[in-house]
Formats: structure tokens, sequence, C-alpha cells
């Protein structure tokens, strides 16, 4: 066994889930009288929290308490559409399931509200994590390492001993900081060249190269 616990980001990588933000997200701007963003437009703004996503798709010199207006209506909306059009990717839940089974240890870490990400995951993926942590008060968002390190102390797992896996240039950023492997998938939110200019090493194209790697079927760079 390659590695004995595997970090996995959430939106992009294990759940497709941009058709409800994108939904949440519209809905909380035409209630403040702005227009709609577009799927693809949703697609570049996502990755660094809700909160991210919303100053970004408001109008450019949106007044501050209309945009944590817009921040408020957003995360009420998707606390209840969340898991509306949401689905794993083909061959994720199988995956979870091998690599436990293989004795090898699985966590979530997103920048999505930690409400969402732990409604999501007891959804999805019932059992099939160790740890679940999305945006949390006094926690720096990916990229900086502190989640992960968190994650590496509470189950007791070493560095070089854990993977990290994601799907955008802050995932890559992320197992950076976090001095630890990385994994980046192709069936994300981002285009694989643009991962490989954001200095992705090794991008997988299905679920069963994940587990190769891991179970060490196959160690090569992707």
């Amino acid at each position: 066994m390659k590695y004995k616990l595997a970090i996995f980001d959430l939106d992009g990588t294990v759940l497709n889930t941009i058709e409800d933000l994108a939904d949440s997200l519209n809905f909380a701007l035409s209630k403040a009288g702005f227009p709609e963003r577009r799927l693809d437009e949703v697609l570049k703004f996502v990755g660094n929290g809700i909160r991210n996503l919303i100053c970004q798709a408001v109008p450019d010199g949106t007044d501050s308490e209309i945009t944590d207006g817009v921040f408020a209506d957003f995360k009420t909306y998707y606390r209840e559409h969340c898991a509306d059009k949401t689905k794993p990717y083909n061959g994720i839940v199988e995956l979870l399931a091998k690599l436990r089974e293989s004795g090898v240890k699985t966590a979530v870490i997103s920048n999505k509200a930690d409400f969402a990400v732990k409604i999501l995951c007891e959804k999805y993926f019932p059992g099939l994590f160790d740890a679940v942590f999305g945006e949390r008060e006094g926690v720096k968002r990916k990229p900086s390492p502190d989640a992960v390190n968190e994650v590496l102390s509470l189950l007791k797992t070493e560095r070089r001993d854990a993977v990290y896996i994601g799907d955008s240039e802050v995932d890559i950023k992320t197992a950076e900081n976090a001095d630890m492997d990385g994994i980046i998938v192709s069936w994300g939110f981002r285009e694989t060249s643009f991962l490989r200019e954001s200095g992705a090493k090794r991008i997988v194209e299905s679920p069963q190269e994940i587990y190769n790697i891991i179970v060490q079927k196959d160690a090569g760079e992707g």
C-alpha cells in the first residue's frame, strides 16, 4: 500500500454540485435584482468558498451590506436545495468502498460551508469517510494546509502516508502547501490544460486510477 489515508476535495472531485450551486446563486442574485450568471461563469467562480463565489457573482461595486444579503439568501436556499441535482461522479462510491475495504482511511476537506459538506456526505457517502470538514471559523481555507494538518492529527497518519485528491488549482496548491503528494482529477470544474499550466503533476481520468495509485498497482505519473 502506497498510502494509508486519502483526503478528497468535495465539489468537482467526488460530487458534481455545480447545478445546485448555480441555481442557489441565481436565486439569491435574482432576489437582489441582479442579473443571473451562466453555468460557465459559476464554474470559474467556485473553489475558494461560498463568500468568494458571491463576491465574484455580484456586480462590481456592489455595497458590502447588499453582498452580505445575497450571501445570506444563498446559504438559506442552498441548505434546502443542495442535493436537488447533485450526484456523485461515476465510480466514486465504488472507489471509496474499495479503499476502505483495503484498509485505507478516507476524509473530505472542502471550502464549501461546513453544514453543506456534512449534509452531502451523509446523504451520498454514509459511512465512507472517517473525517468530513468544510469551511469553519478559525480555520483557514484551502490552499492553507491547516485543515489537512487537522485531519492528519485526528486520524493519526504521517504526512508521507497520505495523499490529497482534488480537481482545481486550489487543490494543487493545497497539496503543495501541505508538503504532501497530490492527485488531480480530470472530470471536475477545470480544464486539463489549465490544470497542467497550474502545476498539476499527476492527473487521472478515472476513479480506478486513483485506486491503482493508492494500492501501488500503478505508481506512475499521470
